[in-house]
């Protein structure tokens, strides 16, 4: 899905192979596809995997299944390791956002990235660790800090596509006939006004600027649309031809 090298994404020595394939699951959500399994507990291929991928069997079947974490990451120029725990060695430490930035940068110059995730029970050993650069570790509770291996992978994922996302942080339809401009609005107003005068709403005598500034502050407060303008004046006429059809009986 990207012009440039995605991360690889090492699973190493995953316990369930429902996680293998909820990982992948999440991969392919943010548009990452190369895998490498290190030495799978319940072997490979996988089944329950291959089940829970749902659409993302592909990244299984592309996988690429390794010994040791070594010979996983053995062609990567920088490798992320994700843990809560740097074990008290000298590395640098970043949040999965800022490794996300980094990453996009790296493989921009040709640089092949690897981001490891550990055991289910344990996390990444220390031989695991001491292959990496960089440690990724997520701001989460301190006090339950540890992180399901596919919602951790998801989590990495997710930064790693917000990296270079354009999309708006608010978005809006307006429909076909796009949004009611100060006319439209002013007009129902106009209407709605007047008719409220009639039936002596705005009381007391006193209070009617307050009142109707107030109205027309919650009209154009709202995001209306053309349709929804032409919604109320249909709204208004259906009230307002009520209203006189009793009076003049």
């Amino acid at each position: 899905m990207s012009e440039i090298s995605n991360p690889r994404i090492v699973l190493v020595e995953p316990q369930m192979g429902e996680n293998i394939g909820a990982a992948a699951r999440g991969m392919w959500n943010f548009g990452l596809e190369d895998m490498a399994v290190v030495a799978p507990r319940d072997g490979w291929p996988s089944d329950p995997a291959i089940a829970m991928a749902a659409g993302a069997t592909h990244v299984l079947e592309n996988a690429r299944l390794c010994d040791t974490t070594r010979e996983a990451v053995a062609d990567c120029t920088h490798v992320y390791a994700t843990t809560a725990r740097p074990r008290g060695m000298t590395k640098r430490v970043v949040t999965p956002r800022q490794a996300a930035m980094e990453m996009r940068e790296r493989a921009a110059q040709g640089e092949r990235v690897a981001i490891l995730f550990g055991r289910e029970r344990s996390g990444l050993g220390t031989e695991d660790i001491i292959l990496s650069n960089t440690i990724i570790t997520a701001p989460v509770n301190p006090a339950f800090a540890s992180l399901n291996l596919a919602q951790c992978v998801l989590l990495v994922g997710y930064e790693w596509l917000l990296a270079a996302d354009e999309t708006p942080a608010v978005a809006y339809d307006p429909g076909k006939g796009g949004m009611a401009d100060r006319e439209q609005i002013e007009g129902l107003l106009d209407f709605v006004e007047g008719e409220l005068d009639e039936t002596g709403f705005f009381f007391p005598e006193a209070k009617a600027p307050t009142m109707k500034a107030a109205l027309r502050n919650l009209y154009h407060r709202a995001p209306l649309t053309a349709a929804d303008v032409g919604i109320l004046w249909g709204v208004m006429r259906a009230l307002v031809g009520k209203r006189r059809s009793a009076r003049d009986r």
